[in-house]
């Protein structure tokens, strides 16, 4: 399937109720992002040193990690498909935060095998559903006109939330413990909770949030077949290229850190705090700015920058082992992250207008870009493995560069606004 002059014109219907979102829902939805990020923090590595320290063996922990990680992985799909259909995607964002809360609880008081297992499937399941649902809720307060400074201001939001969690859950692991890091996580669903209240339910058009091209709720035009995606090319094409990005891009941080833990460095900790901190701060700056120029310039000309940072990144990554240089590489990742955060939702909402299945479109595209980060770490490990750590890193520079290749040669500007490029 092809972007079409039809197809921009049922993007632009999809509009056809003026969004007037109100200051108190934009606000609300700024502190959702803000503390749902403080609230996902909690888990990540933190959870593997807590089961550590309660004498948990590798095994297990592996175990339930990678449990965790394919409950995510399954719950896409069908958390796309829900979204799709259900009135209140309010409701469901509550949901959702409220059983990550309690399984950061379970994990702090209960750290026994099932318990923990349970707990963190729900993380899983609801970590990836989540962000689903406050993209839906975006699109159905600002519309498609609107989406891409939304979702850079949802980026900034959120990055600013991730690095000021981070900053915090590292003081009170130091200072109280790391099981306190699950009771301030959990503490931090109330706050979220407070802000999803100030989103007005009203505001959120159930047809726009799901690219309908009709709002009139009774009259709306039933959704497209689930079958229309596998036949959308901009969409499995888009997929495809996100798929490979994340073969190259999952393993480079675990790769840069393991080397690091093998040199000795006496400062590693502290590094890999800011090998992880910095793109969050470049995408904190850079997204809104992201978001507002994706709709003057095309979706294009900013994925492509993405894309050609990975590939850049991971030479450097291959040709020195200088923290100072690896940490100012960092600022290509802030990049990547940036348009990738800001574009694919935008990117879905342009290739799925007027079929009422972007949040199943999102879906795929979440499925696949977890499908290739699970893959990541394990092929570049043993590419490292076998042959050393330049050879690793220059694998996935291939990979990335290939990526990036697919999308240039194969991927066409989606922006309805752009008549020019519409074919």
């Amino acid at each position: 399937m092809v972007i079409t002059t039809h197809d921009a014109d049922k993007a632009e219907a999809a509009d056809a109720i003026e969004p007037s979102p109100s200051g108190s829902s934009l606000r609300g939805l700024d502190a959702v992002n803000l503390f749902l990020a403080g609230v996902l923090s909690g888990f990540g590595p933190y959870v593997a040193v807590f089961l550590a320290e309660q004498k948990w063996t590798q095994e297990k922990i592996g175990l339930v990690l990678t449990v965790a990680g394919f409950a995510g992985l399954l719950s896409q799909l069908p958390g796309g498909e829900l979204l799709d259909a259900i009135r209140s995607k309010r409701f469901a964002v509550a949901l959702g935060a409220s059983m990550v809360g309690i399984g950061a609880l379970i994990i702090a008081l209960w750290p026994s095998f099932p318990l923990v297992l349970t707990a963190l499937v729900l993380q899983g399941i609801t970590g990836g559903f989540l962000g689903l649902g406050i993209t839906a809720i975006s699109l159905g307060l600002v519309g498609h006109a609107a989406l891409g400074e939304r979702l850079g201001r949802n980026q900034r939001f959120a990055s600013t939330g991730g690095v000021v969690a981070a900053g915090l859950m590292g003081l009170v692991a130091y200072f109280l413990s790391y099981r306190a890091i699950f009771f301030v996580a959990a503490a931090l669903v109330v706050p979220l909770l407070g802000a999803l209240r100030r989103i007005n339910t009203s505001e959120i058009y159930y047809g726009r949030a799901s690219c309908l091209p009709d709002h009139d709720e009774p009259s709306a035009p039933t959704r497209a077949q689930r079958r229309s995606l596998w036949k959308n090319h901009g969409l499995l094409t888009f997929a495809g290229g996100v798929f490979l990005f994340q073969i190259a891009n999952a393993s480079m941080l675990p790769l840069a850190g393991e080397a690091l833990g093998y040199s000795k460095e006496a400062l590693s900790s502290l590094i890999v705090a800011a090998l992880i901190m910095v793109p969050q701060v470049i995408v904190a700056i850079m997204a809104p700015w992201a978001g507002r120029r994706a709709n003057t310039w095309g979706r294009r000309p900013l994925l492509l920058a993405g894309f050609a940072a990975l590939p850049i990144r991971a030479l450097v990554f291959a040709s020195t082992t200088n923290p100072m240089i690896l940490i100012a590489a960092q600022v290509l990742d802030g990049v990547s992250g940036t348009m990738l955060g800001v574009l694919t939702a935008l990117i879905i909402a342009d290739l799925t207008a007027g079929t009422g299945r972007f949040n199943l479109a999102q879906g795929f595209v979440g499925t696949m870009s977890g499908v290739g980060a699970s893959l990541s770490t394990t092929l570049s490990g043993l590419l490292a493995g076998s042959l050393g750590r330049t050879a690793g890193f220059l694998g996935i520079a291939a990979v990335a560069l290939v990526a990036a290749l697919l999308l240039s040669l194969l991927m066409p500007e989606t922006n309805p606004s752009n008549k020019n490029a519409i074919r």
